[in-house]
């Protein structure tokens, strides 16, 4: 008898847990891909704030780490967009599947169906799947609002039936997961697995700073807001010293802030002002960020890095799960994608659900 856990995301993507790690900007690296992929998950490289030349050398870098497929997460709207596709498609062969939130309009993601590669958008409300699914993706990840970084106002255990009664692709589900109990929940709604992010960005491959981490592991759920603050849109962020004064600031204190990131994210990525507006209005694709949030939007990046690269929790902003303020150890990602299948399978197994057996056997 085929394994419970066994589900069109596992058969389709080439991997043995149902489950996808995340392409958090400046986490989602090449060890944290290779780790996830090589545990059984399935794993994002977060390319949406690198460059042409950084996606390159760091897909070869996952290529090199593992011979699992694993997927690229980018923008259409961000510097050298056309370049990371092109990419994309050259290495179709492993990689399995993108991932984005706006952008990709019918034409890109036919391109990528006839290389073989899924498209796999992560949305947030029920009109924005519908769209999806007008475009023609294979599935879909729905991402309620315990989930960290932008997140909108409904719930995960709302939103994913919502969804899941308006289209007809696959659906996976985002937003508060972290271990099998919840995996079985998402599978009985009628996911076909989850997606976790603040999970996979507290285990030993991903690339935070040690002090970073140790921030993230003292945060409680409630130290854990959700903030318009940073670029007037809804962003889920740990609370620190730095967000209690950038919530007490005015707008101008906001422009300002969006001004120096703008700058950084100028230097570091070499596109002119010209591009970094065209990116900033590309964020304005579904119509409902006004293009004033979405330039500061689009240097949110600068800020997250300053935290999750540098360590540097003072000046830094800290995205996160609101399951963030449950979580207390490091584990590696194989230790971490073990016990979640194996958790997984005892709830199975005492629901009574026939095939539960064979999940350990499959995720082996």
């Amino acid at each position: 008898m085929a394994s419970a856990l066994h589900t069109v995301l596992t058969e389709r993507l080439g991997c043995t847990a149902p489950i996808i790690q995340t392409a958090m900007g400046w986490v989602a690296e090449p060890s944290l891909v290779i780790g996830s992929c090589n545990a059984g998950a399935f794993g994002f490289l977060g390319a949406a704030v690198m460059t042409p030349d950084e996606c390159r050398s760091k897909i070869l870098a996952v290529r090199k780490g593992t011979d699992k497929p694993f997927g690229v997460n980018f923008h259409s709207f961000q510097p050298g967009a056309e370049q990371i596709v092109e990419l994309i498609l050259a290495n179709a062969e492993q990689v399995r599947a993108v991932s984005f939130g706006r952008g990709p309009n019918a034409r890109m993601i036919g391109r990528f169906k006839d290389a073989g590669i899924l498209c796999i958008p992560t949305v947030g409300a029920v009109k924005h799947a519908r769209k999806m699914e007008e475009l023609g993706v294979d599935m879909i990840s729905v991402q309620g609002g315990e989930g960290g970084g932008h997140t909108g106002s409904v719930p995960t255990t709302i939103l994913l039936p919502q969804v899941l009664d308006t289209v007809t692709v696959p659906v996976i589900a985002s937003g508060g997961f972290a271990d099998g109990r919840g995996l079985v929940a998402a599978l009985a709604y009628g996911a076909v697995g989850i997606a976790m992010g603040t999970r996979f960005l507290l285990t030993q491959e991903s690339p935070v700073p040690d002090s970073a981490k140790a921030a993230y592991l003292k945060a409680g759920t409630d130290q854990i807001i959700v903030t318009t603050k940073l670029d007037g849109i809804p962003q889920r962020m740990v609370r620190t010293r730095l967000m209690d004064r950038i919530e007490k600031s005015g707008s101008l204190a906001m422009w300002l802030r969006a001004f120096e990131a703008g700058a950084a994210m100028k230097r570091q990525t070499r596109a002119s002002w010209l591009h970094f507006i065209k990116a900033a209005k590309g964020m304005t694709g579904h119509g409902d960020v006004p293009l004033k949030q979405a330039m500061m939007a689009a240097t949110m990046p600068m800020l997250i890095q300053k935290a999750v690269v540098d360590g540097d929790i003072e000046n830094g902003v800290m995205a996160t799960g609101v399951v963030g303020g449950r979580i207390s150890e490091i584990p590696t990602c194989q230790e971490l994608v073990t016990r979640i299948m194996a958790e997984a399978e005892q709830r199975l197994v005492a629901l009574g659900v026939p095939g539960a057996n064979a999940a350990a056997a499959s995720a082996a």
